[in-house]
């Protein structure tokens, strides 16, 4: 079992992860999401299919899981959101990546590239330096 920080544990509901019984690290969806905003802004539902798409189908999030997200960032003031018109011309709220976002991406995006980096050390996938 790997003992991480209990800030670093949450299960993430995701499609064919989820049906495996695995778990996510926690902070994965909350750095996938920024990482979804950094381009523009987004609505849910195309935040959620971005993801669906960029990982190749393999991460399915739900509603469920996306939206308490969302709402934990703009608590957090790493995203914004407004009302606006979606492309098939529905009233959407739309999220964007606040600079203060941008900064915990990059602090996200450095974590995760460490712990992967370290993983990757265990399972002798990667030398040591």
């Amino acid at each position: 079992m790997l003992l991480l920080p209990r800030s670093s544990m949450e299960a993430m509901v995701v499609g064919k992860t989820r049906q495996t019984g695995k778990e996510m690290l926690k902070g994965t969806l909350d750095m996938m999401i920024l990482r979804t905003l950094a381009p523009g802004d987004a609505h849910g539902h195309t935040i959620a299919k971005v993801i669906e798409r960029t990982s190749e189908d393999v991460l399915e999030v739900e509603q469920g899981s996306l939206y308490p997200a969302l709402h934990r960032l703009e608590n957090r003031g790493w995203v914004s959101s407004y009302w606006g018109v979606s492309e098939n011309n529905r009233k959407a709220k739309f999220y964007c990546l606040t600079s203060a976002g941008k900064k915990q991406l990059s602090r996200e995006t450095n974590r995760w590239r460490q712990m992967a980096r370290a993983i990757a050390l265990v399972m002798g996938e990667e030398t040591a330096r």
